[in-house]
């Protein structure tokens, strides 16, 4: 790893283990599809527990809305990507809310299956006291979980940068070109959060990470 993305790394863990200890801490990871939101997080991962805290890891991707919510609208509404995409009321009764009482509770860090477009009935897990969670995604500074995070990262990386990096990890996602129509949904999708949400306003912290071995604090 290069060395600037490895000090950014371990100042952000440094800031993070420096909130006060009510409960388990709650960071958000946030950014547009393509910014990096769960490699950062998942580098995130050692050097918190370097500095002797436990790490929760979760994804908003295990609370996806069933498929025909997410396309209710149409396949191509960028309105519904930003509206319909996730089960907000699942994920905080599934593992916000959970971590969020006095008592480190039981949590579970999936509960649907958008592959398969069912409900996943797991195990839950007890979290440690102190424990930290690490929950990357997209659309995390909306109303509806704004007030859940101790912390916030907002990764800043722009379109040009964002779709070719999502396009390089296989089938599902479509044309390189920011402009294509089979990113339409998607890129409009995040102008309307920009526009309603302010993400970087909301945002603790915003790094700029459009290079990846060169991430630095705005």
């Amino acid at each position: 790893m290069d060395r600037q993305r490895e000090e950014l790394l371990k100042s952000v863990a440094s800031l993070i283990v420096k909130l006060p200890r009510t409960g388990v801490v709650k960071v958000a990871i946030d950014g547009v599809d393509g910014a990096g939101k769960t490699t950062f997080a998942d580098e995130l991962v050692p050097h918190i527990e370097a500095l002797d805290r436990a790490v929760i890891r979760a994804s908003v991707d295990g609370f996806h809305n069933k498929r025909e919510v997410r396309y209710n609208r149409g396949r191509t509404s960028s309105e519904g990507f930003f509206l319909d995409s996730y089960n907000y009321s699942l994920l905080r009764e599934a593992l916000l809310d959970p971590l969020t009482s006095g008592e480190a509770g039981k949590y579970r860090v999936k509960a649907f299956d958008h592959v398969t477009d069912s409900f996943v009935q797991s195990e839950p897990y007890q979290a440690l006291p102190n424990s930290i969670l690490l929950f990357d995604g997209i659309f995390l500074h909306r109303p509806e979980l704004l007030g859940y995070w101790d912390f916030s990262i907002f990764l800043e990386v722009d379109f040009n940068v964002s779709i070719p990096r999502g396009g390089q990890r296989g089938p599902g996602f479509g044309s390189p070109d920011p402009g294509a129509e089979s990113n339409r949904r998607y890129v409009d999708g995040q102008k309307l959060y920009f526009d309603r949400c302010h993400p970087k306003k909301n945002a603790t912290i915003v790094i700029d990470n459009n290079d990846l071995r060169a991430p630095r604090i705005r």
